[in-house]
């Protein structure tokens, strides 16, 4: 089959497409034919080696860990799905024809392979960090980078859970925030002031997407610490706010929770853009200037 791999840290030339054997669904795994694969951050990071003293990779390496496809072969124990089910999800080496699953969830029939593709590692994380967080019903929850992928999955739970929510991001997603259900506003000079205006009561919590380094302006709004979740600055601790990452962890709930919302019409991540398989590394690069409303998405013919 055709997957994307490199055998040397770098930029994105040195991802190649070439062929290597089809893998097989173990025990408790799917494989499926992909149709298209998320576009994911910590793709590009890896593939240069700023990851490398705590993820080290046995070269060549393949690349992509999120999914959207055709079941085509189950593993044991496995009983929730079969062959021709459609699904979304979360595996290793997605940049491929062919690809194994560890976590997955039904894709809704109102969403397409190429949105679907984007979903898992949002949903994870925007689920994560809220309930790290402590976000509940009646709260008012500010999304610091509100427009990505994260930041959008984040919004769209929190709204879902009954939270009030605040979105930060630049000027052009202002009304895109408002659509989701967030009260917007802009990065910059004058945050607090701003956020203070629409939230007069408080803010109970807060999450970090951005890193946009104002933890401690985070800390000043919601008045505690333990408050603050952020996924990308990791001076947070230094303030005595949380760091949350997502190595190893199941994305099953998170997908079902997706797919649930997703049914009902209440759950949406724009595709961006797409690419082809073979320009994974111009995906990548689009991913990595951090300027993309929605998701950048590889598609595989």
């Amino acid at each position: 089959m055709k997957a994307v791999r490199f055998t040397r840290y770098g930029g994105p030339e040195v991802l190649e497409l070439v062929d290597i054997d089809t893998p097989h669904a173990g025990p408790g795994q799917i494989r499926i034919a992909v149709r298209a694969a998320g576009v994911n951050g910590l793709e590009w990071k890896v593939r240069q080696g700023l990851l490398r003293e705590v993820r080290p990779l046995r070269l060549p390496a393949g690349v992509g860990g999120d999914a959207a496809g055709i079941v085509d072969e189950v593993g044991d124990g496995v009983t929730d799905v079969r062959a021709g089910d459609a699904v979304f999800g979360s595996g290793a080496e997605t940049y491929a024809e062919h690809a194994v699953l560890t976590s997955w969830a039904p894709k809704p029939d109102r969403v397409s392979f190429e949105e679907a593709a984007g979903f898992a590692t949002p949903l994870e994380t925007a689920l994560r960090v809220l309930d790290e967080a402590g976000v509940r019903s009646g709260h008012t929850v500010l999304v610091n980078g509100a427009s990505g992928g994260v930041g959008s999955a984040a919004v769209q739970f929190a709204v879902d859970r009954g939270a009030i929510v605040i979105g930060v991001a630049g000027p052009s997603n202002q009304d895109y925030l408002a659509s989701l259900g967030a009260a917007p506003t802009t990065y910059g000079p004058g945050l607090v002031a701003r956020i203070r205006a629409l939230a007069p009561a408080g803010v109970d919590a807060a999450v970090d997407i951005a890193g946009s380094g104002i933890i401690p302006e985070l800390i000043e709004l919601t008045g505690d610490p333990d408050r603050v979740v952020s996924i990308s600055d990791f001076s947070a601790p230094e303030h005595g706010a949380r760091v949350s990452t997502g190595f190893g962890r199941d994305k099953t709930r998170a997908l079902r929770e997706g797919a649930r919302l997703a049914t009902a019409g209440r759950f949406t991540l724009p595709v961006a853009r797409t690419f082809p398989l073979a320009q994974a590394g111009a995906a990548q690069a689009a991913n990595a200037t951090g300027h993309v409303r929605g998701r950048v998405i590889v598609t595989v013919p």
